[in-house]
């Protein structure tokens, strides 16, 4: 019998793994910009540069970022990119670029210029090369609507948070992503994010995220904001949005070895609990504790999964709305020194795509 409580239980907790695995959220639409007017023929030969190009991002949509032009002809050639949030596995980098690929052609169907930003990646493609080149242009931004109690000095801890993550980010190498939380006060804590895309250099990348901060310091008397460009985003909460590095938790003291204690003889008529007994005790408790903290994680899941959802307002684990006038329309933004690259041709269905950055 208690053989078989462990095994039901063992069942059950291999259940309730295969439920939270099959439950992973979808990945979370922010907005899409379809940037220009200028528009393709169907079944051109556009429209299938864009196509391959497409297929070709989605295929390499494990290595977090990826760039790649399709096509020979400069006025028929799509130029391309992805990239996932740096904290996300690359099952979840997959399947929103996955996403974003189908999502890109049923927003802006006969469009040259799209992007396209979900909460843990990005897509964008263009008749223009955009590669190693600041742009600023769409943005968007999101806000919170709950105000900050002391914005005075909450906006003292954010800035010198920012202008460290964004350093870390411009100069860390070559993923060019950065988190950072400080401490505000009493219980609180502010959690920010930059990121670049890889293709810049560091002083682009660095030139993106102050601009991007500039814009995110207009709305620090929230509670939490982004601000979204095509080549850097910034982020910051007061909860952790991101996936922190968790460190080992100490493992407990073991319990002292039956073999290393000396038995004393039992006497007649008593028993001694065996090795076998206290190991039948300790797998059902051990293996409810971690049922409990499983429950625990899926319930808070699921609870952030409604907050997400953005129906609360006053709430401010999600952004509520985004601003409109924070939308541009136009894809010229900023463009500073461009970087160079070695081009790597390779032949895909007799469709050229060459990629930049090969990662």
């Amino acid at each position: 019998m208690l053989y078989f409580n462990m095994s039901f239980t063992f069942l059950f907790l291999c259940f309730l793994i295969w439920v939270g695995t099959k439950s992973e959220a979808a990945p979370t639409y922010l907005y899409h910009n379809c940037t220009n007017t200028t528009t393709f023929t169907p079944n051109s030969v556009y429209q299938t540069n864009l196509n391959h190009l497409l297929s070709f991002l989605s295929s390499n949509s494990t290595r977090e970022f990826y760039n790649a032009t399709a096509g020979q002809n400069p006025s028929t050639s799509v130029h391309g990119l992805f990239l996932c949030r740096g904290d996300v596995n690359a099952t979840a980098c997959r399947d929103c670029v996955a996403t974003a690929t189908k999502d890109a052609l049923q927003k802006c169907p006969m469009e040259k210029e799209n992007i396209i930003w979900y909460d843990e990646c990005q897509l964008r493609y263009s008749n223009r090369s955009f590669f190693g080149t600041v742009d600023v242009l769409p943005r968007i931004a999101l806000i919170n609507t709950a105000n900050i109690t002391d914005p005075v000095r909450f906006n003292g801890v954010l800035n010198t948070t920012m202008k460290a993550a964004s350093a870390e980010a411009a100069n860390g190498g070559q993923k060019k992503f950065a988190t950072k939380d400080a401490y505000v006060s009493g219980f609180q804590r502010v959690y920010c994010l930059v990121q670049c895309t890889p293709d810049l250099s560091a002083a682009d990348c660095s030139r993106c995220l102050t601009n991007a901060t500039e814009r995110l310091h207009r709305f620090s008397d929230r509670q939490g904001a982004r601000v979204l460009f095509p080549s850097c985003n910034v982020r910051y909460e007061l909860y952790p949005f991101y996936n922190q590095s968790v460190s080992p938790s100490p493992s407990p003291s073991p319990s002292p070895s039956p073999s290393t204690q000396p038995t004393p003889s039992s006497p007649k008529g008593k028993s001694k609990i065996s090795t076998g007994t206290i190991v039948a005790i300790a797998v059902p408790i051990a293996v409810s504790v971690l049922l409990f903290i499983l429950g625990y994680y899926l319930i808070v899941r699921g609870a952030k999964k409604k907050r997400n959802a953005g129906k609360p307002e006053n709430e401010p684990q999600q952004p509520a709305f985004f601003i409109p006038t924070e939308t541009d329309m136009t894809m010229k933004g900023l463009e500073f020194d461009q970087s160079g690259s070695n081009a790597v041709p390779l032949s895909v269905n007799d469709v050229s795509i060459t990629e930049l950055y090969p990662r």
